[in-house]
């Protein structure tokens, strides 16, 4: 079994319908992968994305707005709401992007900052975008005791020492497509270090999708290459990377274990 803990159903191009959505979910059934998390990204797109996913008992959801969103407005009573649905296991996607977005960098922050605090209050896991943020990142995690629910960071591309400041407070390690790059030396010597608890895989789809299926629209399928390449980095066998990155998605997110009674 594969679990692919973050994705973007919602905005595949190629699911505009019902239909469509099933043969791509029959893709990824065909590939191993038996549950998905369909992470929100905007407050005015959950019901939609809720709504969309309604036919699938094997789809786990998410509420939050994403660092890149924050201008289009956040009310945390909103999210607070939807955080009830029970299908609902994660606060998220938020987190801090200053490379895409340094001039909402204070707004990021008050955003990020309430939803860390939700995610305490309702007792939920955060879901966590970072990139070029992570001094800031790792520090609001701390101050607003983050460790109490733990998180992941999803789709992960930092250091090392960021890999590990996460680690100790609880939280777990991503990693999507972005490791089969050419490019991603620094990355793959970061995934080599995690521990075999705090690891997750996940394509980010519809986007960044792995070789060898670069320059097509991501998808969930698409886990198992990354599973693939990475159990190869490690030096692990398929099977168990893929056993143990699903016991470590119902350990992070008991919500979901709860729901299929796991």
């Amino acid at each position: 079994m594969l679990i692919d803990s973050h994705c973007h159903l919602d905005r595949l191009k190629a699911a505009p319908d019902s239909a469509s959505l099933q043969s791509i979910m029959d893709n990824a059934k065909a590939q191993g992968v038996d549950y998905l998390l369909c992470v929100n990204v905007r407050q005015q797109g959950f019901e939609a994305m809720r709504d969309k996913m309604s036919a699938f008992d094997n789809v786990f959801l998410s509420s939050g707005v994403h660092p890149l969103d924050v201008q289009e407005g956040l009310n945390i009573e909103d999210i607070k709401r939807f955080a009830e649905d029970p299908r609902v296991v994660a606060i998220g996607e938020t987190g801090l992007d200053y490379f895409y977005a340094n001039d909402t960098k204070t707004l990021q922050q008050q955003c990020f900052e309430q939803q860390i605090a939700l995610a305490v209050e309702v007792g939920k896991p955060l879901i966590v975008h970072t990139r070029d943020a992570r001094e800031d990142t790792i520090n609001m995690l701390k101050a607003g005791h983050a460790d109490k629910v733990g998180g992941v960071l999803h789709c992960f591309t930092e250091n090392w020492e960021m890999a590990k400041a996460a680690i100790d407070l609880g939280f777990y390690i991503s990693v999507s497509g972005i490791v089969t790059f050419k490019n991603a030396g620094e990355l793959r010597s970061v995934i080599r270090q995690v521990p075999k608890d705090r690891l997750l895989v996940e394509t980010d789809s519809p986007y960044l999708a792995p070789v060898p299926h670069r320059g097509r629209e991501n998808q969930p399928a698409y886990v198992r290459d990354v599973a693939e390449f990475v159990a190869q980095l490690r030096g692990e066998k398929f099977d168990e990377l893929a056993q143990y990155t699903t016991d470590n998605f119902f350990n992070l997110f008991k919500d979901a274990a709860k729901l299929i009674g796991r």
